[in-house]
């Protein structure tokens, strides 16, 4: 039975950030198995970036790895109302963490990973900068039906960009590469699948917070004939880059025919998240296809990143065997 003092002193306060009791908190607001996309959004640029050495390539990887996590936290910060609703395990929402610290150490982490991209190349802190006010932004614009993918996703477009950038290649070099431009439009494309299916696990929280995105105000089926125009959009820019590439004619064949299959097998996940989002009506279930649209987001770039510097198709197969594991330990299943 719980003593009169205790139910007077209420809640307990958020944990101090000195405490082992925050970190794991804010570890699970970081969602370390979504690292992975930013990592190979990021390894793409890298991948297609000329001369660059492995230590520097080494280097802006693990940046790239951990920005999504701090990104996710920094907007986690302002979207505590809708998540209340429909994502209630979160230690943000429960009190157990504070958001101030939070964006705080956050921030410090994104512009650490900032630091890392500009010490190989000082034209990469604007398209750095302008990833980190998108974030920031990102609630106002998810409340829009008509911007929430479209904002979500021209950031992680950049992540191409900056990774070409670290080559110290120039900014003329970024402008004129058709290869780089094919690669940023994939990004944005199959990542705006990832965010907009993703919008249909949380409806009726959104409903009821004033979030007005295309499911809430379009409908189910509208919102993933949308997504699907999305996915085309990135398969199309994937065979632009494949072609781009030539990848018949160069390269290990092998480990570039892995690259090339591992791409296929995104395509096939992007088609079977759709048609299993076009049969599902349930909230509770739109996990079931939310987790091929990442997988597919993974494997997409995975595969162009093998066929772009085949020497990558072997870590690439052992990245993305560690999203799985990853994936498998998250603490709510029905969360992506």
């Amino acid at each position: 039975m719980v003593s009169s003092s205790a139910a007077a002193a209420g809640p307990a306060p958020p944990a101090p950030l000195t405490s082992a009791r925050f970190w794991r908190g804010y570890w699970l607001t970081l969602r370390p198995y979504l690292f992975f996309v930013s990592g190979v959004s990021g390894l793409l640029g890298l991948a297609l970036a000329p001369g660059l050495e492995w230590m520097a390539f080494g280097a802006a990887f693990l940046a790239f790895f951990f920005a999504y996590g701090l990104g996710q936290a920094v907007t986690d910060v302002f979207q505590t109302d809708t998540d209340a609703l429909s994502s209630p395990y979160r230690p943000l929402v429960r009190g157990e963490i504070a958001r101030g610290p939070v964006l705080l150490l956050s921030l410090g982490g994104l512009a650490a990973c900032a630091l890392v991209f500009a010490l190989l190349d000082p034209l990469t802190l604007a398209p750095s900068v302008l990833a980190v006010l998108g974030l920031l932004t990102y609630a106002w614009f998810k409340r829009r039906w008509w911007a929430g993918p479209f904002w979500n996703s021209w950031i992680v477009a950049l992540l191409p960009l900056i990774g070409y950038l670290c080559s110290g290649a120039g900014a003329g070099a970024a402008l004129g590469s058709r290869p780089l431009q094919a690669a940023m439009l994939s990004v944005f494309f199959s990542y705006a699948v990832f965010v907009l299916l993703g919008y249909l696990k949380d409806i009726s929280a959104d409903r009821v917070t004033g979030y007005r995105t295309l499911p809430v105000v379009a409908g189910w089926r509208l919102s993933v004939a949308v997504s699907a125009l999305f996915a085309l959009g990135g398969v199309m820019a994937g065979l632009w880059l494949l072609a781009l590439l030539r990848v018949a004619a160069g390269g290990p064949g092998p480990l570039v025919a892995l690259g090339v299959a591992l791409w296929l097998a995104g395509v096939l996940l992007l088609v079977a998240a759709h048609l299993r989002m076009w049969r599902l009506r349930r909230e509770q279930e739109a996990h079931r296809a939310i987790a091929p649209a990442v997988r597919a987001h993974l494997l997409l770039h995975l595969g162009l990143a093998a066929a772009a510097r085949p020497e990558l198709a072997i870590p690439a197969l052992l990245l993305y065997v560690s999203f799985e594991a990853a994936l498998a330990a998250r603490p709510e299943t029905t969360q992506i």
